[in-house]
């Protein structure tokens, strides 16, 4: 956007919010020449301007997206209430979460608790849901969504670690691209860090904990149940079980080859992507799963809920798989949206404790 007398206006993820920044045309190849102008807390997109005024969508902590405006350098008042329905629901609390990473990184998360609960109430099952991506974030919004959500899990009394591994928004280049050819390593280091402090701090139930997550979060979830048998259950929503099949079919195949470090084409392998692939380990998954797809998805394609399927079959994983006929990546189907809700509180509720 331009406006007179403030140059082009940007929206930045920051953390677990987000800044509007500035860049006048003199600066417009230089990163020095953004300077900020106003925080919004939590996520804001789809941004609109004219000379004196920007209007974007915000969600806070406890609302919905709603149309926000008001000038540049801020502040912004909402203009619009979509879901009043909402207002009169008892969310659960939501949390910010700072800590380091092994290596010292400081990282962000959320945490949500039961609607009237405290952290004096614990320790509660936990369950860890991991955004996709992965140059994604969870951010400080309401967390109602029709994959694994926040909000919907801690209203059956979960409490729920949402985790901004290395690889996601919000922290600049150097951040997001260190999972370059090694994802599911230290981000996945970054996960277990988040969930053994709050274990340690009486949060979470280290017998009742577990893991979900829906694309790239469906990936590290498939990731983690062949790295550890610590979690009772496990969600895998269109993830990806094979980085070298993804490569070769997935619509973003040059990405994904660069994510994973190699495609199955570069010689005999085994090839680098076959140490991260989930595939590759099977053998050592205990943990029961559940896998959903949709079966049109040309972003992760259905054959990677089929492939991991057939391995937990041949290991005898207690799992369900559940394909949603006409579905790409994003389930948009009323029906089918609800199902994915109700199937993921109701896998959860089904395994009390860890194997």
């Amino acid at each position: 956007m331009i406006i007179a007398g403030t140059g082009v206006i940007a929206l930045f993820a920051d953390g677990l919010d987000t800044t509007v920044h500035a860049l006048t045309p003199a600066h417009a190849l230089t990163p020095a020449g953004f300077r900020e102008l106003s925080r919004l807390t939590g996520p804001a997109d789809s941004l609109t301007a004219t000379r004196d005024t920007i209007t974007t969508l915000v969600s806070t902590t406890y609302t919905p997206a709603d149309v926000h405006a008001g000038p540049p350098v801020g502040p912004l008042h909402r203009l619009t209430r979509t879901r009043p329905e909402l207002d009169a629901i008892r969310w659960g609390p939501q949390e910010r979460l700072a800590y380091r990473a092994h290596d010292g990184l400081p990282l962000d998360g959320l945490l949500l608790l039961p609607p009237g609960r405290t952290r004096t109430d614990g320790p509660f099952p936990l369950v860890t849901v991991i955004h996709g991506g992965p140059y994604d974030r969870h951010a400080d919004r309401l967390t109602l969504a029709w994959h694994p959500s926040g909000q919907w899990l801690a209203t059956a009394g979960y409490a729920v670690f949402l985790p901004n591994p290395r690889g996601g928004q919000g922290h600049g280049h150097e951040f997001a691209a260190t999972v370059a050819g090694k994802v599911g390593l230290d981000e996945w280091d970054d996960v277990v860090t988040g969930i053994d402090l709050l274990v340690v701090d009486g949060v979470a139930d280290p017998d009742r904990l577990g893991i979900g997550g829906w694309s790239h979060g469906g990936f590290m979830a498939a990731w983690a149940v062949t790295r550890t048998d610590r979690f009772r259950a496990a969600l895998v929503g269109a993830g990806i079980s094979d980085w070298g099949m993804l490569a070769a079919t997935g619509e973003g195949g040059a990405f994904e080859a660069a994510l994973a470090g190699s495609a199955a084409w570069e010689g005999v392998g085994p090839h680098p992507h076959d140490r991260i692939s989930p595939i590759s380990h099977a053998s050592r998954i205990r943990t029961p799963v559940l896998l959903l797809h949709g079966e049109d998805d040309t972003n992760v394609p259905v054959s990677q809920a089929e492939a991991l399927h057939r391995a937990l079959r041949r290991f005898d994983v207690e799992h369900e798989y559940v394909v949603y006929p006409r579905e790409n990546h994003s389930i948009r189907e009323r029906a089918h949206q609800t199902d994915v809700l109700r199937r993921t509180r109701a896998w959860f509720d089904r395994w009390p404790t860890t194997p």
